[in-house]
């Protein structure tokens, strides 16, 4: 059976978004890690992990930032289907791609504002306390993970002008 190039390009999105979502699970593993050595240096020697703090911090919110394009990609977002459960299924997908036209304004609003920010943290150089880790470093895979979201809010564009809600298309 041939695939046309609209169900390639929800694929490669679909596979894409969920690669980067395991990479943001494989971050928060690492964070905790990180927290439990930390406590376990405190408990057994009094020598915690420096810095656990801003390790935390940059990283939890890389890793939501990585969780996103995933959620989008999957219809995995917050709904409210009990106002929906009685609705024609047209008028569902329908919604479901004014939700997806909303979150694609929303992906790039963020990455035009977060790109400014990623200058102002990078021009003035600014880093953690502890160690002096560079901000701007963090942006580049936030900033990835918006451009992710755009293209997943685009894929989902064109499931609903297939009439495929993000959540029908089969385990991500």
């Amino acid at each position: 059976m041939a695939t046309s190039r609209r169900d390639r390009f929800v694929s490669g999105v679909r596979a894409m978004t969920r690669c980067w979502a395991y990479a943001g699970g494989a971050i928060l593993f690492a964070i905790v890690a990180v927290n439990v050595y930390s406590i376990v240096g405190t408990a057994l020697f009094r020598r915690p992990f420096p810095g656990v703090y801003e390790i935390v911090q940059v990283g939890a919110a890389v890793a939501v930032f990585m969780f996103v394009p995933y959620c989008q990609m999957t219809g995995s977002n917050v709904t409210a289907d009990v106002f929906t459960a009685r609705l024609r299924r047209r008028t569902v997908v329908w919604l479901g791609g004014a939700g997806a036209l909303l979150g694609l304004a929303f992906a790039l609003f963020l990455l035009w504002r977060m790109g400014h920010g990623l200058n102002d943290v990078y021009v003035y150089r600014e880093t953690t306390a502890i160690y002096q880790f560079p901000i701007w470093i963090a942006y580049v895979p936030i900033l990835a993970s918006l451009a992710l979201l755009a293209l997943a809010a685009v894929a989902n564009l064109v499931q609903a002008s297939q009439g495929t809600l993000p959540e029908d298309a089969g385990g991500a």
